[in-house]
């Protein structure tokens, strides 16, 4: 539901907080595809809870799980192939093949190891990450960088995909690069280790909240000390950015853990609950709307004679007019899409529909 908030605004015109830095720093919106991630690490340590204690499922559990990561990779290209199928220059990378790739890692980690390994795992991702971006020499652009395009995990872009096939291709570069897949599997992985904390059952749920609280601030904390000589940054996913974003996930999901298990609150939660049993699979769709109505032409031309999309049309005459203030008319258009697709995932669900990928 927030990504779709975030993503998907009617104008380039939006409130601060509901836009992405530009690069280094970090804004409200920067917090939503991180806390993702680390809710699927969670849901990981409970889906795959039966299966880590018995070796001779290990094999099926990574075999549907890997058949998972495939299907999200090739819908997450073809959503991006929609509606011409230009081959040539189609995005490779995306958010659905983040979400593939950083999945399948964290179900081989949890089936194969135990948590301190895992704590290794993240350690050594975050350390050696940090270590290939500030150290490693960019071959053909000189010492190691953190600029947009010439970074190493830009570089490597462009040399497995090409700049046609990544988001940024003027430039060369995608937030959702490949080498920025590996600290994103340690945002999963955080997600693994507060998962299979909450399911210790000899431990009390009081305990459970208060570390999950410690935790999450401490992380908070080395996060902010870490930005000193690796700055927060959403589009190269960087170490810091790991901490510190994990460290608000792991605070709030204590602090929700504690008002719904603990106090058995309820109320004011079946929203979230509607879009999160079919959280991909609504994202996907919305995703795919988004396309067709961005790449659908309608008769109406821009001021530069292009033909308009029948997105940018739809605003521009249905929600535009009726606002003073363009960032107001952004922001509704945003959470009237949202909303549209809030209603399929309340249908799903009130029909027990629940499509797993």
């Amino acid at each position: 539901m927030a990504m779709m908030l975030v993503n998907f605004p009617g104008s380039y015109a939006y409130f601060t907080p509901l836009t992405h830095a530009d690069w280094h720093g970090f804004h409200l919106a920067d917090l939503v595809f991180p806390c993702f991630l680390f809710i699927v690490g969670v849901s990981l340590s409970f889906a795959l809870g039966r299966a880590r204690l018995d070796p001779a499922q290990h094999g099926p559990a990574l075999r549907k799980a890997l058949r998972r990561t495939l299907i999200l990779l090739l819908l997450g290209m073809f959503i991006d192939l929609v509606p011409r199928f230009y081959f040539t220059s189609f995005r490779s990378p995306g958010v659905l093949q983040r979400i593939g790739l950083v999945s399948l890692a964290c179900a081989a980690l949890f089936l194969k190891t135990d948590w301190r390994r895992q704590l290794a795992v993240l350690a050594a991702l975050l350390i050696g990450y940090s270590v290939l971006l500030q150290l490693v020499p960019v071959p053909g652009y000189g010492p190691a960088n953190l600029d947009p395009v010439h970074n190493l995990g830009a570089w490597l872009d462009r040399l497995v995909f090409t700049r046609h096939h990544l988001l940024i291709d003027w430039d060369g570069w995608d937030p959702e690069s490949l080498l920025g897949t590996l600290p994103a599997i340690g945002t999963g992985v955080l997600g693994l280790l507060a998962g299979q904390w909450l399911r210790r059952p000899s431990v009390d749920a009081p305990t459970k909240v208060a570390w999950l609280l410690v935790a999450g601030f401490g992380l908070i904390v080395l996060g902010l000390i870490w930005s000193g000589w690796f700055p927060l940054n959403k589009q190269l996913w960087t170490s810091s950015y790991v901490l510190y974003t994990g460290g608000i996930a792991a605070a709030t999901l204590g602090a929700l853990y504690w008002l719904c298990d603990v106090q058995g609150w309820r109320r004011g939660f079946t929203l979230p609950l509607v879009f999160g049993t079919n959280a991909i699979t609504v994202y996907a769709l919305s995703e795919l709307g988004e396309r067709l109505l961005s790449k659908t032409k309608v008769a109406e031309t821009t001021a530069t004679g292009e033909p308009l999309a029948l997105r940018t049309y739809l605003f521009e005459h249905f929600v535009a007019p009726h606002f003073a203030v363009p960032e107001l008319a952004s922001l509704f258009y945003a959470v009237a899409y949202t909303a549209i697709w809030g209603l399929v995932a309340w249908l799903l669900y009130r029909r027990r529909i629940f499509l797993k990928i």
